[in-house]
């Protein structure tokens, strides 16, 4: 069987599971006893080592067995959530995402067993059973009630030996007025992929109550060792028909029993006390028992893996993965609506085209026209919001990140994030994640106080950072902040100067913020030592390279000994957006909406100079002037004017004047990539093709100002 075909949805659900996994752990830290969040956990387990096996991951298929049997210890009573366990399950964690990044790169899992991880999860699995206790547990005998359900299998599976825990299981699920059922499974003689089948089976018992016991054991059955049968005990609040129904509803399952299920005594071992274990010789691996059945574990197939897994590993070639967005139904549909009225459209123009009354065409023709418009606009507003992906996406993994950075920083520390709702093109969400994973760590490692600073300080031991994502008008801001302790103007002030980048003199006439932004600067940072967490403008640089390169600005606040604040601005999309329309000598370009403050007719006396440079005085602020077709070396028009048309443009809190010979008027424009064969100047953004085929480049004005 090739399951090839599966491997991009495999990637996406592992990506989910193991999100849902790392977020229900850092819950489980906090609330150790949170049941809802214990079987979440558990489910997601499960899933991922169902669909890993059905994938013939063996490696990845394990690891996730034996977490998933630490994860029914604590469901089950056996054990409490402490601190190192969790750590334990992270390492696992980490090994899984190992495997997926292998995975992407050449459709393998690789060639790590991580033995140290599986062994550490086994022996905390085995202490939580007792099996160091050097005791044999308790056994009774679990027999079909007389109306006869585990059913004919007989001497096969008419009794079921259960540990004094699942006894008291039993007891619990009564009190909680649970049906207790024996399920029998027969399957169909044909049926070629069984351990496929009877994950089905479970599956769907899964979705109204919970397995308890199989028999054979969830190994076996995942390995397909067992003929055409198997048999249950469930635990649910359904009634006996809809179960049998659920489980006869899957395909190649030629009948199930099902049946009242009680426990009794073992009339053949009456009342023999638990005697201690004999030594024996310890087992070599493959010959250990396996654990006993958590409820709903047979999630995958072993054998259809086995037989996958040629298919898998003869491919050493980066699998084809694409980046996918998912997409509710009811959009697909508004698009189809829209593509059925553009569809209505052309053909009203080529009807139009075909009468030869002119006077009568003109006028249908422009309302045609009219008609298009509107559909169009409405096709690029609903193609946007498919686009659309929650920020969600991006910073889900940043509470792990920022546990670690905790333990390995020893500091106590807190991450809140809001707006996590808040949506960007994914083209910015694929390519934000970097950036703000920077700024978290710098506020980690240089932003944060140590605990004892704090406390001196006056301060919550626990310090806080702050993640927070908002929209702003065609814009969403991404904010980065903390408590701690702030940025250090004039170390700043002082490290620039011993740099070179600024001179005394300079220095003296900048302000904090001007001083701040200097952190912006290449390879400029204030850290006395260079750690492999950050370095307080380490890398800041790099961060304002991708942020401007995403249409987007980033700028610094500070107060000394309160905290600092990153604010990154990016707009919604990157491939449609409102532009006005200018022509610089014979040349049109285009200026973004969304960076255009004003408009204005400068006289040519206004104009001053600082430092040689022009600027304007625009009600009360003073505002440079940046000559575009100088800097853009485009031969000018010669006219002598006594005014001069500006477009105010702002980035952050700064302001210039793009001079600008005229006007054309606003356009909603398509932004194209220039690509990697012209060497296009960082002023450059792009290109637009204009409605009569000529084309016009877009400007960059973060890189202008």
């Amino acid at each position: 069987m090739d399951v090839s075909q599966y491997l991009e949805i495999f990637i996406d659900e592992t990506k989910e599971h193991l999100q849902t996994l790392s977020d229900q752990l850092m819950i489980l830290e906090q609330e150790p006893e949170n049941m809802d969040t214990i079987n979440e956990i558990f489910r997601a387990a499960h899933s991922l080592k169902g669909m890993a096996g059905t994938m013939g991951y063996k490696r990845m298929q394990r690891l996730t067995h034996d977490m998933e049997n630490v994860f029914q210890e604590v469901r089950s009573g056996n054990m409490t959530v402490k601190s190192e366990l969790v750590d334990v399950l992270f390492r696992g964690l980490d090994a899984l995402e190992s495997y997926l990044a292998n995975i992407l790169e050449t459709a393998d899992e690789g060639t790590e067993d991580n033995d140290e991880i599986i062994n550490t999860l086994n022996s905390i699995a085995d202490a939580a059973t007792g099996k160091t206790s050097g005791e044999k547990p308790a056994e009774v005998a679990a027999a079909p009630a007389p109306e006869g359900n585990v059913p004919d299998g007989g001497a096969k599976y008419g009794s079921i030996h259960i540990t004094d825990f699942e006894k008291n299981t039993f007891e619990k699920a009564k009190a909680q007025n649970q049906n207790i059922f024996g399920v029998t499974v027969y399957l169909q003689e044909s049926c070629i992929l069984k351990a496929a089948r009877a994950f089905l089976v479970f599956k769907a018992l899964e979705e109204l109550g919970e397995v308890i016991k199989a028999v054979p054991d969830v190994q076996d059955i995942e390995d397909e060792k067992f003929d055409m049968d198997f048999s249950l005990v469930y635990f649910t609040k359904e009634s006996l028909d809809k179960v049998k129904a659920a489980v006869e509803n899957v395909s190649e399952v030629k009948e199930a029993i099902v049946g009242p299920f009680e426990i009794v005594l073992d009339a053949t071992e009456p009342e023999v006390k638990p005697e201690p274990e004999p030594v024996k010789e310890e087992p070599k691996e493959a010959e250990k028992p396996k654990p006993a059945a958590q409820p709903a574990a047979a999630k995958a197939a072993a054998k259809p893996a086995e037989a996958a897994q040629p298919a898998a590993k003869k491919s050493t070639a980066k699998p084809a993965v694409g980046r996918t967005v998912r997409v509710d139904i009811e959009k697909l549909d508004v698009l189809m609506n829209l593509v059925s009225e553009l569809i209505i459209a052309k053909n009203g123009l080529v009807s139009i085209n075909s009468t030869e009354e002119d006077t009568k065409s003109d006028a249908a023709f422009n309302e045609q026209i009219e008609y298009l418009e509107s559909v169009t606009t409405s096709l690029h507003e609903s193609v946007m919001k498919v686009r659309m992906v929650p920020i969600e996406n991006v910073v889900n993994r940043f509470p792990r990140m920022i546990r670690d950075l905790s333990k390995k920083l020893n500091k106590k520390m807190e991450l809140h994030m809001t707006g996590e709702e808040t949506e960007l093109d994914r083209t910015v969400i694929d390519e934000i994640g970097d950036p703000l994973q920077h700024l978290l760590r710098n506020s980690a490692d240089h932003g944060l106080e140590d605990n004892d600073e704090r406390i001196a300080l006056g301060k919550e031991e626990v310090g806080n950072i702050y993640l927070d994502a908002y929209q702003d008008g065609n814009n969403v801001n991404i904010e980065v902040r903390d408590d701690g302790a702030g940025i250090n103007v004039d170390k700043v002030r002082n490290k620039a100067i011993e740099k070179g980048t600024i001179t005394a003199e300079q220095a003296e006439n900048m302000t904090d913020k001007e001083i701040i932004d200097l952190l912006f600067r290449p390879s400029f940072s204030t850290a006395e030592k260079i750690t492999d967490v950050s370095g307080r403008g380490v890398g800041l640089d790099v961060v304002k390279t991708k942020i401007e390169g995403l249409g987007g600005n980033i700028e610094c606040k500070s107060v000394m000994g309160e905290g600092s604040s990153f604010i990154i601005r990016l707009p919604l999309t990157l491939a449609i957006i409102q532009a006005l329309m200018v022509e610089l000598g014979t040349e049109k370009y285009a200026i973004p909406l969304g960076s255009i403050e004003t408009i204005e007719d400068v006289l040519v006396t206004d104009i001053k100079y600082v430092q040689t440079k022009e600027v304007i005085n625009l009600r009360g602020t003073v505002i440079p002037l940046i000559r575009l077709d100088q800097i853009l070396d485009i031969e000018a028009s010669g006219n002598e004017t006594e005014s001069l048309t500006v477009v105010i443009v702002k980035k952050s809190n700064k302001l210039a004047g793009l001079v600008v010979d005229n006007l054309i008027g606003q356009q909603e424009i398509v932004i194209k990539s220039i690509g990697s064969y012209i060497n296009c100047s960082k002023m450059i953004g792009g290109a637009t093709i204009l409605g009569d085929g000529e084309i016009a480049l877009i400007l960059e004005v973060n890189a202008l100002v």
